[in-house]
């Protein structure tokens, strides 16, 4: 059964950094591309970045330059460093599977004050 645990959120000033973990169990991290996602209250769960098995990312415009992703395969964990936060990043963030998702987890509440 695949688990995936999001870790890392808080409460930040606007411009301060946080980095989230996700550790996933089972079969879903294996060759599979990955991503980080996020729900602002009120609006659609919307992609943040994703991240390739061989390492390969891509960003959400919103975020380009600010945000970082990244995975350690021996450890099954993703990743996202998160600099130069805004106001407009206050969300939960979620990890999942890129195309083919898994049962969502409870993600990690970030919150940035302005």
């Amino acid at each position: 059964q695949v688990q995936l645990v999001e870790s890392g959120g808080g409460l930040v000033q606007a411009g301060g950094s946080l980095r989230l973990s996700c550790a996933a169990s089972g079969s879903i991290f294996s060759i599979n591309a990955m991503a980080w996602y996020r729900q602002a209250p009120g609006k659609q769960r919307e992609l943040v970045a994703a991240i390739t098995y061989g390492g390969r990312t891509n960003y959400a415009d919103s975020v380009k330059g600010r945000f970082t992703i990244s995975r350690d395969n021996a450890k099954n964990t993703v990743y996202l460093q998160m600099n130069s936060l805004k106001p407009e990043d206050t969300a939960v963030y979620y990890c999942n599977s890129r195309y083919n998702l898994a049962d969502w987890g409870q993600g990690t509440q970030v919150t940035v004050s302005s």
